[in-house]
C-alpha cells in the first residue's frame, strides 16, 4: 500500500508553485483594493489579504520554491518569527494571527504538494 502511495505522489515542480504564489499576490492585492473600498467592516478582509500577499511574496524570492525541502524551511522560518511587518496592516495582532495561518496553509499544502495546480482568483 505504501508502495502505491509513493508512485501516486507527484514530484515538486517548482515553476508550478512560482506560478501558483504569482497568481496569489496578484489576487491577494485585488482583494486588499476591494477591502480597502469597503471601509472600516472589511479592515479584517484587507488583513488577511495582505498576510496572504506578505507570504506569498516572501515564499516567491529566487530559489525557495525550487524544493520541497526549501519550501518547507522558508515557511518554517516564518512561522518561528515574534512579529510581522508589514504595509497597510489595520491590526497588528490581527494580521500576525492570519500569517501563521496563511503560512500552516502551505505547509500543508507543501507536504502534499497539491493544490498549486489552482491558480484561480478565488479559493
Amino acid at each position: 500500500m505504501a508502495e502505491k502511495a509513493k508512485a501516486e505522489a507527484k514530484d515538486w515542480d517548482g515553476d508550478a508553485v512560482r506560478k501558483w504564489l504569482d497568481a496569489r499576490i496578484v489576487a491577494a492585492r485585488s482583494e486588499q483594493v476591494v477591502a480597502e473600498r469597503g471601509g472600516r467592516e472589511l479592515q479584517d478582509d484587507c488583513d488577511k489579504a495582505s498576510a496572504e500577499e506578505m507570504v506569498c511574496s516572501l515564499m516567491n524570492r529566487k530559489g525557495v520554491a525550487d524544493t520541497q525541502a526549501a519550501f518547507a524551511a522558508a515557511l518554517a522560518a516564518i512561522l518561528e518569527r515574534d512579529e510581522y511587518i508589514w504595509r497597510g496592516v489595520y491590526n497588528d495582532t490581527r494580521f500576525d494571527r492570519h500569517v501563521r495561518s496563511y503560512a500552516r496553509k502551505l505547509v500543508k499544502m507543501a507536504k502534499t504538494n497539491t493544490g498549486f495546480e489552482n491558480v484561480a482568483h478565488y479559493q
